[in-house]
C-alpha cells in the first residue's frame, strides 16, 4: 500500500463548529475511499483560526511566523487538500480567503482538491459554484466535481445525515481517485539550481 499525505484546511471560527465538522467527516471519508484504491492517507488538519494572526502578520510584512511557514510547507508537500470554508454574504470567509491569497503562486498547480462549505440555509450552497470553484480554478488546482454543502438541517434527522453522508462519500471517491493515479507529490525547492554552474559561466 502506498501512503499519500493530504492536508485539511478548514476556516470555522467558533469551537466546536459545523465547518470542523464537516472537514473531519470529509477527511474520514477521504481516508476510507483511499484505503479501498490501496492508499494509505495520512491527514493533517489546520485550523485557520489558530492562525488568524499569523496570518495578518505575513500579509502586513511578507514574511510568515514560523507556525505559519511550516503549514504553508506542508501543503506544498500535500498530495491532496480538502478545504472547508463557512459562507459569509454569499461567499467563502475573509479567513479562508487569506489563508490561500497567501500561497505561492504554484503550490495547488494540479493539487488535487475537493471543495465544501457550511451554511446557515441552503440558499448559499451555490457560493461552492459561483465563489470557491472560480478561486481554485485560478490557483490551477484541480478540484474535483462533487462539492459538499452542509446546513444546519443536515445534521439533523436519518433522512438528512444520509444524503449529506452520501455526497461526502461520492466527493471523497472522486478525490482519492485524482491521488491514487498521481505520482506523490514532489514539492518544488526554491533555493535548487535549474540551470548548471557550466552554463551560468557560459552566460
Amino acid at each position: 500500500m502506498t501512503s499519500r499525505d493530504l492536508v485539511v484546511v478548514t476556516a470555522g471560527l467558533s469551537q466546536p463548529s459545523s465547518t470542523r465538522l464537516l472537514a473531519d467527516r470529509l477527511s474520514a471519508a477521504a481516508v476510507d475511499q483511499a484505503g479501498r484504491a490501496g492508499v494509505d492517507l495520512r491527514v493533517r488538519v489546520v485550523e485557520l483560526r489558530d492562525l488568524a494572526h499569523d496570518l495578518m502578520n505575513h500579509m502586513l510584512t511578507g514574511f510568515p511566523p514560523a507556525p505559519l511557514r511550516e503549514v504553508l510547507d506542508a501543503l506544498a508537500a500535500a498530495d491532496a487538500l480538502i478545504a472547508v470554508t463557512p459562507v459569509f454574504h454569499a461567499s467563502y470567509s475573509g479567513l479562508f480567503k487569506s489563508f490561500f491569497d497567501v500561497l505561492d503562486k504554484d503550490v495547488l498547480d494540479g493539487k488535487p482538491v475537493l471543495i465544501a462549505a457550511t451554511g446557515g440555509s441552503a440558499r448559499h450552497s451555490l457560493a461552492l459554484e459561483h465563489a470557491v470553484r472560480p478561486m481554485f480554478a485560478y490557483l490551477r488546482a484541480v478540484t474535483v466535481p462533487t462539492a459538499v454543502f452542509a446546513a444546519p438541517e443536515d445534521w439533523g434527522g436519518d433522512e438528512t445525515e444520509g444524503q449529506l453522508r452520501r455526497r461526502a462519500e461520492r466527493a471523497a471517491a472522486e478525490l482519492a481517485g485524482e491521488i491514487a493515479r498521481r505520482e506523490a507529490a514532489r514539492p518544488v525547492d526554491p533555493f535548487a539550481l535549474t540551470t548548471s554552474f557550466e552554463d551560468l559561466l557560459a552566460g
